[in-house]
Protein backbone atom coordinates (compact mmCIF):
# COMPACT_ATOMS: atom_id res chain seq x y z
CA UNK A 1 0.00 0.00 0.00
CA UNK A 2 1.15 3.60 -0.53
CA UNK A 3 1.05 5.41 2.23
CA UNK A 4 -0.35 8.09 1.11
CA UNK A 5 -3.21 6.53 -0.41
CA UNK A 6 -4.60 5.95 3.19
CA UNK A 7 -5.84 9.54 2.74
CA UNK A 8 -9.39 11.01 1.80
CA UNK A 9 -9.77 14.83 1.81
CA UNK A 10 -13.07 16.47 3.33
CA UNK A 11 -15.02 19.02 1.82
CA UNK A 12 -17.01 21.37 3.82
CA UNK A 13 -20.85 21.34 4.38
CA UNK A 14 -23.64 22.42 6.11
CA UNK A 15 -25.61 19.76 8.01
CA UNK A 16 -28.73 20.93 9.14
CA UNK A 17 -30.25 21.62 5.35
CA UNK A 18 -27.86 19.19 3.95
CA UNK A 19 -27.31 22.05 1.59
CA UNK A 20 -24.02 20.62 0.25
CA UNK A 21 -22.03 16.70 0.79
CA UNK A 22 -18.66 15.95 2.48
CA UNK A 23 -16.12 13.64 1.02
CA UNK A 24 -14.62 11.65 3.18
CA UNK A 25 -10.91 12.45 4.63
CA UNK A 26 -8.13 10.44 5.99
CA UNK A 27 -9.53 6.72 7.33
CA UNK A 28 -9.52 6.18 10.93
CA UNK A 29 -10.59 2.49 13.02
CA UNK A 30 -12.37 1.38 15.95
CA UNK A 31 -13.80 2.06 19.30
CA UNK A 32 -13.65 -0.30 22.64
CA UNK A 33 -16.64 -0.07 24.56
CA UNK A 34 -16.33 3.23 25.62
CA UNK A 35 -18.93 6.27 24.84
CA UNK A 36 -20.69 5.27 21.78
CA UNK A 37 -20.77 7.83 19.36
CA UNK A 38 -24.02 10.31 20.05
CA UNK A 39 -23.36 10.03 24.20
CA UNK A 40 -23.94 12.76 26.48
CA UNK A 41 -21.02 15.53 26.71
CA UNK A 42 -18.44 14.71 29.22
CA UNK A 43 -14.84 14.10 29.89
CA UNK A 44 -13.22 11.64 27.34
CA UNK A 45 -12.99 8.39 28.31
CA UNK A 46 -8.91 7.79 29.80
CA UNK A 47 -7.66 4.99 27.98
CA UNK A 48 -4.49 6.03 28.25
CA UNK A 49 -2.50 9.01 28.73
CA UNK A 50 -2.21 10.42 32.20
CA UNK A 51 -2.64 14.15 33.62
CA UNK A 52 -2.37 15.79 30.20
CA UNK A 53 -1.78 20.00 30.54
CA UNK A 54 -2.07 22.60 27.48
CA UNK A 55 1.43 23.94 29.09
CA UNK A 56 3.24 20.64 28.70
CA UNK A 57 6.03 20.53 26.41
CA UNK A 58 4.53 17.59 24.10
CA UNK A 59 1.08 18.70 24.73
CA UNK A 60 -0.69 21.18 21.75
CA UNK A 61 -4.15 21.69 21.60
CA UNK A 62 -6.43 20.91 18.70
CA UNK A 63 -9.70 22.39 17.80
CA UNK A 64 -12.98 20.94 15.44
CA UNK A 65 -14.60 24.25 14.65
CA UNK A 66 -15.60 25.68 10.97
CA UNK A 67 -12.75 26.05 9.61
CA UNK A 68 -10.57 29.07 8.49
CA UNK A 69 -12.54 32.13 6.54
CA UNK A 70 -14.94 31.28 4.31
CA UNK A 71 -15.00 27.70 4.87
CA UNK A 72 -17.99 25.52 6.91
CA UNK A 73 -16.08 22.63 7.28
CA UNK A 74 -17.81 19.66 9.73
CA UNK A 75 -15.59 17.39 12.03
CA UNK A 76 -12.40 19.03 10.59
CA UNK A 77 -9.73 18.48 13.56
CA UNK A 78 -7.10 21.54 13.53
CA UNK A 79 -3.71 22.45 15.17
CA UNK A 80 -1.29 25.37 14.78
CA UNK A 81 2.01 24.39 13.02
CA UNK A 82 5.16 26.62 12.81
CA UNK A 83 7.38 26.73 9.98
CA UNK A 84 10.61 28.12 10.30
CA UNK A 85 13.71 28.86 7.70
CA UNK A 86 15.77 25.67 8.83
CA UNK A 87 18.65 26.89 11.43
CA UNK A 88 17.09 30.86 12.07
CA UNK A 89 14.19 32.33 14.47
CA UNK A 90 12.84 33.62 11.43
CA UNK A 91 9.33 31.53 11.59
CA UNK A 92 5.65 31.72 10.84
CA UNK A 93 2.29 30.29 12.83
CA UNK A 94 -0.34 28.34 10.16
CA UNK A 95 -3.41 28.14 11.98
CA UNK A 96 -6.21 25.67 10.95
CA UNK A 97 -3.35 23.06 9.68
CA UNK A 98 -5.84 19.78 9.42
CA UNK A 99 -4.93 17.13 11.56
CA UNK A 100 -4.39 13.69 9.96
CA UNK A 101 -3.52 10.47 11.84
CA UNK A 102 -4.24 8.64 8.60
CA UNK A 103 -1.66 10.76 6.28
CA UNK A 104 2.00 11.28 6.41
CA UNK A 105 3.72 14.88 5.94
CA UNK A 106 3.32 18.23 6.94
CA UNK A 107 1.76 19.89 3.53
CA UNK A 108 1.13 23.83 3.35
CA UNK A 109 -0.81 26.05 0.75
CA UNK A 110 1.45 28.46 -0.94
CA UNK A 111 -1.48 31.04 -0.56
CA UNK A 112 -0.60 31.13 3.54
CA UNK A 113 3.04 30.73 3.49
CA UNK A 114 5.38 34.29 3.63
CA UNK A 115 8.66 32.18 4.25
CA UNK A 116 11.21 31.55 2.03
CA UNK A 117 12.24 28.16 2.18
CA UNK A 118 15.30 26.52 0.81
CA UNK A 119 14.11 23.53 -1.80
CA UNK A 120 14.89 19.74 -1.49
CA UNK A 121 16.18 18.23 -4.66
CA UNK A 122 16.17 14.75 -5.60
CA UNK A 123 19.41 12.32 -6.75
CA UNK A 124 20.05 13.89 -9.94
CA UNK A 125 20.17 17.99 -8.41
CA UNK A 126 16.87 18.82 -9.69
CA UNK A 127 14.37 20.51 -8.08
CA UNK A 128 11.87 18.28 -6.17
CA UNK A 129 7.95 18.05 -6.20
CA UNK A 130 5.44 16.03 -5.39
CA UNK A 131 2.16 14.54 -6.92
CA UNK A 132 -0.02 13.78 -4.02
CA UNK A 133 -3.03 11.36 -4.31
CA UNK A 134 -6.14 11.28 -2.60
CA UNK A 135 -9.50 10.62 -3.39
CA UNK A 136 -11.07 12.95 -4.19
CA UNK A 137 -8.21 14.75 -6.28
CA UNK A 138 -4.61 15.37 -5.61
CA UNK A 139 -2.12 17.93 -4.43
CA UNK A 140 0.64 19.33 -6.27
CA UNK A 141 3.56 21.69 -5.33
CA UNK A 142 7.38 21.58 -4.71
CA UNK A 143 9.26 19.86 -1.44
CA UNK A 144 10.64 22.57 0.41
CA UNK A 145 12.78 22.01 3.92
CA UNK A 146 11.65 24.00 7.08
CA UNK A 147 12.10 23.59 10.42
CA UNK A 148 8.49 21.91 11.68
CA UNK A 149 7.24 22.99 15.42
CA UNK A 150 4.63 22.39 17.73
CA UNK A 151 4.49 22.73 21.16
CA UNK A 152 7.75 22.86 22.51
CA UNK A 153 8.50 19.84 19.63
CA UNK A 154 10.74 20.66 17.16
CA UNK A 155 11.62 18.63 13.73
CA UNK A 156 14.59 20.14 12.33
CA UNK A 157 15.37 20.19 8.29
CA UNK A 158 11.94 18.35 7.39
CA UNK A 159 10.76 18.22 4.15
CA UNK A 160 7.59 19.26 2.95
CA UNK A 161 5.38 19.91 0.22
CA UNK A 162 3.81 23.48 -0.96
CA UNK A 163 0.20 23.02 -2.36
CA UNK A 164 -0.43 24.86 -4.74
CA UNK A 165 3.21 26.69 -5.82
CA UNK A 166 2.32 27.17 -9.64
CA UNK A 167 6.24 27.26 -9.93
CA UNK A 168 6.22 24.39 -12.14
CA UNK A 169 3.68 23.09 -14.13
CA UNK A 170 1.42 20.37 -13.45
CA UNK A 171 2.66 16.97 -14.94
CA UNK A 172 0.12 15.32 -17.53
CA UNK A 173 -0.04 12.14 -15.10
CA UNK A 174 -0.61 13.95 -12.07
CA UNK A 175 -4.19 13.28 -12.17
CA UNK A 176 -7.23 13.84 -9.85
CA UNK A 177 -9.47 17.44 -9.73
CA UNK A 178 -6.72 19.71 -7.79
CA UNK A 179 -6.93 20.58 -3.92
CA UNK A 180 -4.64 23.26 -3.95
CA UNK A 181 -6.67 26.04 -2.49
CA UNK A 182 -8.56 26.73 1.07
CA UNK A 183 -11.40 26.28 -0.18
CA UNK A 184 -11.22 22.59 -1.62
CA UNK A 185 -8.41 21.61 1.27
CA UNK A 186 -11.01 22.95 3.93
CA UNK A 187 -7.74 23.82 5.57
CA UNK A 188 -4.28 26.32 5.67
CA UNK A 189 -2.38 22.67 5.29
CA UNK A 190 -2.61 18.98 6.40
CA UNK A 191 -0.17 17.55 9.37
CA UNK A 192 -0.14 13.98 8.84
CA UNK A 193 1.13 12.27 12.11
CA UNK A 194 0.03 8.74 10.86
CA UNK A 195 1.36 5.43 11.38
CA UNK A 196 4.47 5.87 8.75
CA UNK A 197 7.74 7.21 8.58
CA UNK A 198 7.45 8.51 5.02
CA UNK A 199 4.68 9.49 2.54
CA UNK A 200 5.78 6.42 0.03
CA UNK A 201 8.16 4.91 1.65
CA UNK A 202 10.49 2.45 -0.15
CA UNK A 203 8.18 1.70 -3.04
CA UNK A 204 9.22 5.85 -4.44
CA UNK A 205 12.83 4.91 -3.59
CA UNK A 206 12.58 2.67 -6.53
CA UNK A 207 13.31 2.76 -10.16
CA UNK A 208 9.68 1.30 -10.75
CA UNK A 209 7.99 3.21 -8.01
CA UNK A 210 4.27 4.83 -7.98
CA UNK A 211 5.71 8.10 -9.52
CA UNK A 212 4.40 10.66 -6.90
CA UNK A 213 8.05 12.57 -7.18
CA UNK A 214 8.93 14.44 -9.44
CA UNK A 215 11.96 16.11 -10.97
CA UNK A 216 11.63 19.69 -12.27
CA UNK A 217 14.69 21.41 -14.60
CA UNK A 218 12.46 23.86 -16.63
CA UNK A 219 8.93 25.86 -15.65
CA UNK A 220 7.03 24.59 -19.08
CA UNK A 221 5.02 22.23 -19.97
CA UNK A 222 6.64 18.90 -19.54
CA UNK A 223 9.63 20.52 -17.84
CA UNK A 224 8.93 17.50 -14.20
CA UNK A 225 9.35 13.83 -15.12
CA UNK A 226 9.12 11.21 -12.67
CA UNK A 227 12.31 10.30 -10.38
CA UNK A 228 13.10 8.16 -7.62
CA UNK A 229 13.44 9.58 -3.73
CA UNK A 230 15.64 8.31 -0.99
CA UNK A 231 13.83 7.81 2.12
CA UNK A 232 15.53 10.60 3.53
CA UNK A 233 14.42 13.49 1.35
CA UNK A 234 10.55 12.54 1.28
CA UNK A 235 8.05 14.21 2.48
CA UNK A 236 7.88 12.80 6.30
CA UNK A 237 6.04 12.21 9.48
CA UNK A 238 7.64 15.30 11.81
CA UNK A 239 6.66 13.07 14.98
CA UNK A 240 9.76 11.15 13.96
CA UNK A 241 12.05 14.15 13.76
CA UNK A 242 11.45 15.13 17.42
CA UNK A 243 14.62 14.30 19.69
CA UNK A 244 13.09 11.81 22.76
CA UNK A 245 8.63 12.15 21.64
CA UNK A 246 9.29 10.45 18.64
CA UNK A 247 7.37 6.71 18.61
CA UNK A 248 3.66 8.14 17.87
CA UNK A 249 0.85 10.06 19.22
CA UNK A 250 -2.33 10.14 20.77
CA UNK A 251 -5.51 12.52 20.60
CA UNK A 252 -8.07 13.11 23.20
CA UNK A 253 -11.16 14.66 22.55
CA UNK A 254 -14.07 15.28 24.59
CA UNK A 255 -17.78 13.23 24.56
CA UNK A 256 -20.18 15.32 22.60
CA UNK A 257 -24.02 16.10 23.19
CA UNK A 258 -25.78 13.28 20.10
CA UNK A 259 -27.31 16.74 18.69
CA UNK A 260 -23.26 18.33 17.92
CA UNK A 261 -21.14 20.72 19.48
CA UNK A 262 -19.95 24.22 17.69
CA UNK A 263 -16.81 23.68 19.05
CA UNK A 264 -14.76 21.25 20.59
CA UNK A 265 -10.82 21.48 22.15
CA UNK A 266 -8.76 18.42 22.88
CA UNK A 267 -5.20 17.60 23.27
CA UNK A 268 -2.65 15.98 20.49
CA UNK A 269 -0.18 14.48 22.96
CA UNK A 270 3.31 13.51 21.18
CA UNK A 271 5.41 10.49 22.78
CA UNK A 272 4.01 6.78 23.49
CA UNK A 273 5.17 5.99 27.30
CA UNK A 274 8.29 8.62 26.74
CA UNK A 275 6.06 10.66 29.64
CA UNK A 276 4.24 10.66 32.60
CA UNK A 277 1.48 12.17 30.42
CA UNK A 278 1.45 9.88 27.49
CA UNK A 279 1.04 6.31 28.80
CA UNK A 280 -0.85 3.37 27.09
CA UNK A 281 -2.54 2.21 30.53
CA UNK A 282 -5.38 0.02 30.11
CA UNK A 283 -5.67 1.42 25.84
CA UNK A 284 -6.18 -1.79 23.67
CA UNK A 285 -3.58 -2.38 20.93
CA UNK A 286 -4.78 -3.33 17.68
CA UNK A 287 -3.24 -5.15 15.05
CA UNK A 288 -2.57 -3.85 11.52
CA UNK A 289 -1.66 -6.81 8.87
CA UNK A 290 0.76 -7.25 6.42
CA UNK A 291 -0.58 -4.59 3.94
CA UNK A 292 -1.48 -2.38 6.86
CA UNK A 293 -5.08 -2.18 7.62
CA UNK A 294 -6.19 -3.30 10.79
CA UNK A 295 -9.77 -5.83 11.14
CA UNK A 296 -13.10 -4.74 11.83
CA UNK A 297 -15.84 -7.26 12.03
CA UNK A 298 -19.47 -5.91 11.29
CA UNK A 299 -21.39 -6.39 13.22
CA UNK A 300 -20.01 -8.37 16.00
CA UNK A 301 -19.81 -11.67 15.27
CA UNK A 302 -20.43 -10.85 11.66
CA UNK A 303 -18.38 -10.74 8.53
CA UNK A 304 -14.59 -9.24 8.69
CA UNK A 305 -13.39 -5.77 6.97
CA UNK A 306 -10.21 -4.45 6.63
CA UNK A 307 -10.00 -0.99 8.08
CA UNK A 308 -8.51 1.81 9.64
CA UNK A 309 -8.97 4.95 11.90
CA UNK A 310 -8.15 8.44 11.61
CA UNK A 311 -8.87 12.01 12.11
CA UNK A 312 -8.59 12.56 8.23
CA UNK A 313 -12.07 11.75 7.61
CA UNK A 314 -15.23 13.79 9.12
CA UNK A 315 -16.95 10.64 9.76
CA UNK A 316 -17.35 6.93 10.05
CA UNK A 317 -17.13 5.48 6.35
CA UNK A 318 -18.19 1.80 6.13
CA UNK A 319 -19.10 -0.30 3.68
CA UNK A 320 -22.37 0.00 0.94
CA UNK A 321 -26.26 0.52 1.62
CA UNK A 322 -26.97 -3.28 0.95
CA UNK A 323 -24.93 -4.43 3.80
CA UNK A 324 -24.66 -1.27 5.75
CA UNK A 325 -28.46 -2.21 5.56
CA UNK A 326 -28.66 2.07 5.77
CA UNK A 327 -30.41 4.15 2.95
CA UNK A 328 -27.94 6.66 1.41
CA UNK A 329 -28.97 10.60 1.59
CA UNK A 330 -29.97 12.01 -1.99
CA UNK A 331 -28.60 15.08 -3.90
CA UNK A 332 -25.59 16.77 -2.30
CA UNK A 333 -25.67 14.51 0.44
CA UNK A 334 -25.47 11.81 -1.16
CA UNK A 335 -21.90 11.03 0.53
CA UNK A 336 -24.06 10.37 3.83
CA UNK A 337 -26.24 7.53 5.41
CA UNK A 338 -29.61 9.29 5.89
CA UNK A 339 -32.05 6.61 8.07
CA UNK A 340 -34.81 7.75 9.45
CA UNK A 341 -34.01 7.88 12.83
CA UNK A 342 -30.72 7.55 14.87
CA UNK A 343 -29.62 3.91 14.33
CA UNK A 344 -27.18 2.42 17.04
CA UNK A 345 -24.81 0.02 15.57
CA UNK A 346 -22.02 -2.19 16.93
CA UNK A 347 -19.13 -3.80 15.51
CA UNK A 348 -15.38 -5.06 17.04
CA UNK A 349 -11.73 -4.94 16.07
CA UNK A 350 -9.52 -7.54 16.56
CA UNK A 351 -6.38 -6.58 18.99
CA UNK A 352 -2.68 -7.87 18.81
CA UNK A 353 -3.88 -10.60 22.14
CA UNK A 354 -6.63 -12.46 19.73
CA UNK A 355 -9.17 -10.57 21.44
CA UNK A 356 -12.15 -8.81 19.97
CA UNK A 357 -12.58 -5.08 21.04
CA UNK A 358 -16.36 -3.98 21.26
CA UNK A 359 -17.00 -1.08 19.13
CA UNK A 360 -20.48 1.13 19.07
CA UNK A 361 -21.80 3.78 17.11
CA UNK A 362 -24.73 5.83 16.05
CA UNK A 363 -25.68 7.19 12.80
CA UNK A 364 -27.91 9.88 12.88
CA UNK A 365 -29.93 11.64 10.09
CA UNK A 366 -27.68 14.85 9.04
CA UNK A 367 -31.35 16.66 7.73
CA UNK A 368 -31.51 16.25 11.71
CA UNK A 369 -28.33 18.41 12.69
CA UNK A 370 -28.28 22.21 13.59
CA UNK A 371 -26.20 24.05 11.39
CA UNK A 372 -24.76 25.97 13.95
CA UNK A 373 -23.15 22.94 14.97
CA UNK A 374 -19.86 21.75 13.43
CA UNK A 375 -18.54 18.76 15.85
CA UNK A 376 -20.66 15.28 15.44
CA UNK A 377 -19.98 12.29 16.43
CA UNK A 378 -22.58 10.19 14.97
CA UNK A 379 -22.17 11.13 11.02
CA UNK A 380 -21.55 8.10 8.47
CA UNK A 381 -22.16 7.45 5.00
CA UNK A 382 -20.83 4.47 2.45
CA UNK A 383 -16.82 4.01 1.84
CA UNK A 384 -16.35 5.07 -1.71
CA UNK A 385 -14.91 2.31 -3.84
CA UNK A 386 -16.03 -0.27 -1.77
CA UNK A 387 -16.35 -3.30 -2.50
CA UNK A 388 -15.58 -2.57 -6.29
CA UNK A 389 -12.06 -1.69 -5.52
CA UNK A 390 -10.67 -4.05 -3.74
CA UNK A 391 -7.65 -1.18 -2.54
CA UNK A 392 -10.41 0.43 -0.18
CA UNK A 393 -11.20 -0.74 2.93
CA UNK A 394 -14.41 -1.50 4.42
CA UNK A 395 -14.39 0.95 7.19
CA UNK A 396 -12.92 4.30 7.93
CA UNK A 397 -13.18 4.90 11.47
CA UNK A 398 -12.95 9.35 10.96
CA UNK A 399 -13.45 11.62 13.37
CA UNK A 400 -16.82 10.50 14.66
CA UNK A 401 -15.44 7.79 16.19
CA UNK A 402 -12.39 10.08 18.15
CA UNK A 403 -15.13 11.93 19.99
CA UNK A 404 -15.00 10.68 23.98
CA UNK A 405 -12.34 8.67 23.53
CA UNK A 406 -7.90 8.97 23.41
CA UNK A 407 -6.66 7.33 20.54
CA UNK A 408 -3.15 6.48 20.19
CA UNK A 409 -1.39 6.23 16.71
CA UNK A 410 2.40 4.26 16.65
CA UNK A 411 4.68 4.68 13.98
CA UNK A 412 6.33 2.19 12.31
CA UNK A 413 9.48 0.63 14.38
CA UNK A 414 9.74 2.83 16.58
CA UNK A 415 9.72 1.25 20.03
CA UNK A 416 7.08 1.35 22.46
CA UNK A 417 5.82 0.00 26.00
CA UNK A 418 3.54 -2.57 23.63
CA UNK A 419 5.77 -3.19 21.28
CA UNK A 420 7.21 -1.52 17.92
CA UNK A 421 4.64 -0.05 15.56
CA UNK A 422 2.35 0.46 13.32
CA UNK A 423 -0.43 -0.04 15.44
CA UNK A 424 -3.56 2.09 16.64
CA UNK A 425 -4.87 1.97 20.32
CA UNK A 426 -7.37 3.08 22.51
Amino acid sequence: MIRILAVVLVVGWSVGSCASGNKQGNIDAGTNDGPSAGGAGGAADSGGGGAISLTDPNVVAVTVDPGPPGVSYTNGLYADVTLCVPGTTTCQTIDHMLVGTDSVGVRVLKSELTLTLPGANDPTGSALAECTPFLVGSTWGPVLIADVRMGQEKAANLSIQVIGDATYPVPSDCTGTPVNDVQSLGAKGLLGIGAYLQDCGPNCAKPAGPGLYYGCTSAKAGGCTATTVPLATQVSNPIVSFPVDNNGSFIRLPSIPASGSPSVTGELVFGIGTQSNNGLGDAKVIAFDANGWASTTFPVGGAQYTSYIGTGSNAVYFLDATLAQLSVCTGSSSAFYCPTSTVNLSASMLSVDGSNVNVSFSVVNPSSLSTSNFAFSNLAGPMPGFPTDTTVPGFAWGLSFYFGRTVFTAIESQNTPAGPGPYFAF
